[in-house]
């Protein structure tokens, strides 16, 4: 019996096709092979048009493969009805992207409880604490009750990294993080996922144009139109 464990993530060839069995139909991932473990802290890079935005909506399950099979935690995912698909995003995998998404009539605490307030409505102290010590952990323990407009384009990204690691996932994707913020506060940003990756395990997969953040990343995985190289 094998004591490897399972990945977080795993891609077998997986293709994605669009306008299928029109004249227009075209393919935009051509067999992507992919294995992320436990506490990998990974970059995905590509030029614009390298097919980096759909393979990352496949990977958070926001989206099917045309063919192959992806797995989380090792299960199949494919074929999952929608409910499935849904539940196992929101308890496996936390979303950060370039525009934060913030809900601007709620407090960064409120912020930050929202995938458990979609899940089961009124949180638990338990998950009230979590919150208050994960916006402490980015450096906004004093700001729990400030409204996003209240706070810098920094701070509120970091509210939105503390919201994705609210659940605990296995993942953390990162879509472009620090796209919209300065230098020095995309590298405090940066540093927060190295942060979580290594105090919390959960695997990190960030893509990003910024190769000063993807050069210090583990690994480097180039998508090149459609493939990995």
């Amino acid at each position: 019996m094998s004591d490897t464990p399972t990945p977080v993530l795993s891609l077998v060839d997986v293709r994605k096709s669009y306008n299928i069995g029109s004249p227009n139909e075209v393919e935009i991932l051509h067999g992507i092979n992919l294995t992320v473990q436990e506490r990998d802290f990974s970059a995905l890079v590509g030029p614009s048009g390298s097919g980096k935005s759909t393979l990352l909506n496949i990977i958070g399950l926001l989206d099917q493969p045309t063919s192959g099979e992806l797995y989380i935690l090792g299960q199949p995912t494919r074929e999952m009805e929608d409910e499935a698909r849904t539940a196992l995003r929101g308890h496996t995998i936390g979303f950060v992207f370039q525009f934060h998404h913030l809900i601007q009539a709620f407090t960064a605490l409120e912020n930050v409880l929202m995938p458990l307030m979609i899940k089961g409505g009124k949180p638990k102290q338990e998950f009230v604490e979590r919150a208050k010590g994960l916006l402490d952990e980015v450096g906004l323990g004093s700001h729990v009750n400030k409204r996003p407009d209240e706070l810098s384009g920094g701070q509120q990204q970091r509210v939105a990294i503390a919201r994705a690691l609210i659940t605990r996932p296995a993942l953390l994707l990162a879509d472009e993080p620090t796209g919209n913020l300065d230098t020095k506060t995309a590298a405090e940003i940066f540093a927060l996922f190295r942060k979580f990756n290594q105090q919390f395990g959960c695997a990190v997969l960030l893509v990003t144009h910024d190769a000063r953040l993807s050069t210090t990343c583990d690994r480097t995985i180039t998508l090149v139109d459609g493939q990995t190289v």
